[in-house]
């Protein structure tokens, strides 16, 4: 019995002791799929916030895409229009200044031709009014007429440049206006660019030059004929160098442009946060710079056979801003590439730099055209002088053939006894003739 009673208390101990580790089972099992359903909860609006995420990031680095490809097209606009306005500027002057030059020198060209044709036409016409033929005249007419009409057409030509200079005027005041607003607005985006550009050294060489290609596009040259990109020279040495441009100017000679571009420290320096930071960045942003001017300097462009150019050579920095911290940090800058046979250019001072040389082009093509109009009106002058002269030749040669007429006609006509009193009186006395003596010069003869 008393084994039987402890198997049967071993078994009820056992019974409860499941009951109780089974209750507490049931309990936790419940927490834990309560906790694995807020588990999976949690997850689900994880993953949504990852879709969200991932949405917003696209569209956000499509607005950065859009962003960046109007930055583009405005900064080509800015440039567009800094060309545009630098060439009408230089134009404007260069047209006074030649439109003033020219109207003088026609004035006084006007003045001495009228005085000279005059003061020679009125003393041959004094002097031989009376044997000049009105087709003397017209001929004379036929050499004048030319040269006026030619004179006019000149002066007309001027006036309407000059015309032309003052619309140019007040359409630059309301580019000015135009450019000034862009200006702003290329600044405030130009960090923008930076960042696109920044990593890529093959992409900003390429950009620089396509930047400095659109600038001589506006710039009012003549590709091929007044300036080459892309120029390959050897030395003596047969290495071949190929600077970005090589310009033309009218007296042989040439200006050679190439373009450097520094982004990366200046990128650094435009995002940094502290003091420290960006002294950093701009001390390496000098050293960028000031390598490109010892690179440049180095292969010697002005000693290559074939190119007559200056002692200096122009290194162009597109990015406007970067140029201008440049010379705040280190005013010296300037010395250190003129040391070095550099001038450092950024696309305003290109601009009108290139403006110059195009007005230089524009003056020398008009040089040409007023010395041709001199030239053709120094002819005609010639001409007209020889004409005089033949003229006053055929008047002496008249003189003489009446004074031979005259000569003759009295040995005819003079005297009681001339031969034509005598051959009269033949007739008279019977002779037969068919024609008849004039009247007048029987009269003449029996005076």
């Amino acid at each position: 019995m008393m084994i039987t009673g402890i198997i049967i208390g071993f078994l009820t101990g056992t019974v409860l002791t499941f009951i109780i580790i089974k209750l507490k089972f049931d309990k936790n099992k419940k927490d834990w799929v309560s906790e694995n359903e807020i588990l999976k909860s949690q997850l689900n609006q994880l993953s949504n916030e990852k879709i969200i995420n991932e949405q917003r990031s696209s569209d956000l680095q499509n607005e950065f895409n859009s962003a960046k490809e109007e930055l583009e097209v405005a900064r080509l606009n800015i440039i567009e229009l800094n060309s545009k306005l630098a060439a009408k500027e230089a134009d404007y002057k260069n047209i006074n200044l030649k439109l003033n030059e020219q109207k003088l020198e026609l004035e006084q060209l006007y003045k001495k031709f009228n005085t000279e044709f005059e003061n020679l036409a009125n003393k041959i016409f004094e002097e031989k009014s009376q044997k000049f033929t009105q087709q003397n005249k017209t001929n004379i007419d036929e050499i004048l007429h030319p040269l006026n009409e030619k004179i006019k057409d000149f002066e007309k030509k001027i006036d309407e440049t000059y015309e032309k200079g003052l619309k140019d005027q007040t359409a630059l005041q309301a580019e000015l206006l135009k450019l000034h607003d862009l200006n702003n607005k290329i600044s405030l985006e130009a960090s923008n660019l930076t960042k696109a550009l920044k990593g890529d050294v093959k992409k900003q060489g390429n950009w620089g030059e396509m930047i400095l290609e659109r600038i001589l596009e506006n710039s009012g040259l003549i590709k091929d004929e007044e300036y080459k990109t892309q120029v390959s020279i050897k030395d003596d040495k047969g290495s071949r160098y190929q600077p970005d441009v090589v310009i033309y100017l009218p007296d042989k000679k040439n200006i050679i442009i190439d373009a450097k571009v520094s982004l990366v420290a200046y990128e650094h320096w435009v995002n940094a946060e502290t003091e420290q930071e960006k002294n950093k960045y701009i001390k390496q942003h000098l050293v960028s710079i000031k390598s490109h001017i010892k690179e440049l300097s180095d292969k010697k462009y002005q000693l290559l056979e074939g190119l007559n150019t200056p002692e200096y050579v122009l290194l162009f920095v597109p990015i406007e801003a970067s140029f201008s911290i440049a010379i705040q940090e280190d005013k010296d800058i300037f010395n250190y590439a003129w040391n070095n046979k550099i001038v450092i250019v950024s696309p305003s001072t290109l601009i009108a730099t290139l403006m110059t040389v195009a007005s230089i082009w524009k003056q020398e093509n008009q040089t040409k055209n007023a010395i041709e109009i001199a030239r053709q009106s120094g002819a005609l002058y010639d001409k007209f002088v020889g004409l005089m002269n033949d003229l006053i030749d055929v008047g002496k040669k008249l003189d003489s053939t009446k004074n031979s007429y005259e000569a003759s006609m009295k040995k005819l006509s003079a005297g009681s006894g001339n031969l034509i009193r005598k051959i009269e009186a033949i007739k008279k006395l019977g002779a037969k003739a068919s024609k008849e003596m004039p009247q007048k010069i029987i009269e003449r003869a029996t005076e």
